[in-house]
């Protein structure tokens, strides 16, 4: 099977460039399109039990922007080193892999590769794991990175 774009979501961690590193190999092998994205919450206050300002939203999306844009720029150079140009794109919506999936779909992708932290015991329990839950959400393949 040859995958024709792979999606790969960032969130500026060492495992998530991992992830580039083995989607641009799969790309130079299949001459794939790559996209990376960062998903940026619009509102990450909304559950919240403190009242909160439309000024500190604004201030919390324009770093989370930033700051997501530096880990796609991050992300476009270790592609680059790899031989390959990828495409980047700050996401603006719930961080969840709901997101990831909807991504991927309107993006048409055919392979989601997406690293993993290797949570285990308790920490898996307590936070969860963000690849097993794109995992579950999607029809598409997932190559899961975990190092």
């Amino acid at each position: 099977m040859s995958y024709q774009h792979i999606l790969v979501p960032i969130d500026g961690s060492d495992i998530s460039y991992s992830a580039i590193r083995h989607a641009a190999e799969i790309a130079k092998t299949f001459g794939s399109q790559v996209t990376a994205i960062s998903v940026v919450s619009e509102d990450p206050f909304a559950a919240a039990d403190f009242y909160y300002t439309s000024a500190m939203l604004k201030d919390y999306v324009k770093e989370a922007v930033k700051n997501a844009e530096e880990s796609l720029v991050k992300a476009e150079q270790i592609a680059q080193q790899q031989g390959i140009t990828i495409n980047t794109q700050v996401v603006k919506d719930a961080v969840s892999a709901e997101t990831v999936v909807a991504t991927a779909e309107e993006l048409k992708t055919d392979l989601i590769v997406i690293g993993s932290h290797g949570r285990k015991g308790f920490q898996k329990f307590f936070l969860g794991s963000f690849a097993q839950d794109v995992l579950n959400h999607t029809q598409l393949p997932v190559l899961i990175v975990k190092q």
